[in-house]
């Protein structure tokens, strides 16, 4: 679908945006369609919408096409976006606010994409860096139990190219946890109880 025909199927939330804004303290309305952060962005090929689409989509206030969309849970927070943008908008944190806003409103993703989101998250969590080896194994399990078949999807691919990796020594199976653990672990901490604080506020309502 064009974004133009995006823009004539829903209605559109005016709030949406100001929300996007005010959590992600970025100023998406300064956005001009330059499309610079969309030809950096290395995950654009696998988004249903492009980050420049997204950003247009989010002034535009289509709040449930946005948080149904594939495109926020393929952001991996590199930043090309931002040190592209004539503007300094930067995509990761926005992606952040709207991942939050579809779990809370309950919009399901993508599992195989949410799946790796999640072991992404967990392996952080665990070493305080991304440790490739764990968090494709907890990958591949949360595929196991949730759809199998994408368990067996491009494994045979995986497993040769693990190998090539480990014999060039560009892969370790050890884990090498970080220093300062104590501050990852307080991240996660804070981030469990502002979620907690939010649910609360929304039974109150």
């Amino acid at each position: 679908m064009a974004l133009g025909d995006a823009t004539l199927a829903v209605k559109a939330d005016v709030a949406f945006s100001d929300v996007v804004k005010e959590e992600s303290g970025e100023d998406i309305r300064s956005c001009y369609y330059c499309q610079k952060c969309t030809a950096g962005c290395p995950t654009a090929y696998m988004m249903d919408y492009k980050p420049a689409q997204l950003l247009r989509m989010i002034q535009l206030g289509q709040r449930e096409k946005v948080l149904a969309s594939r495109a926020i849970w393929m952001c991996v927070g590199c930043e090309a976006c931002g040190t592209r943008c004539p503007n300094e908008i930067r995509l990761a944190p926005v992606m952040d606010v709207l991942r939050q806003m579809a779990l809370e409103e309950e919009h399901k993703p993508d599992t195989a994409v949410y799946s790796l989101h999640r072991a992404f998250l967990d392996s952080i969590r665990m070493w305080g860096r991304m440790h490739e080896v764990t968090m494709l194994a907890e990958f591949k399990s949360r595929c196991l139990l949730t759809e199998y078949p994408v368990f067996f999807q491009g494994l045979i691919g995986d497993i040769k190219m693990a190998s090539d990796l480990v014999l060039n020594g560009k892969l370790s199976f050890v884990p090498d946890r970080i220093k300062r653990m104590d501050e990852i672990k307080a991240l996660y901490r804070e981030a469990a109880e502002v979620s907690s604080r939010e649910e609360e506020t929304e039974v109150s309502r």
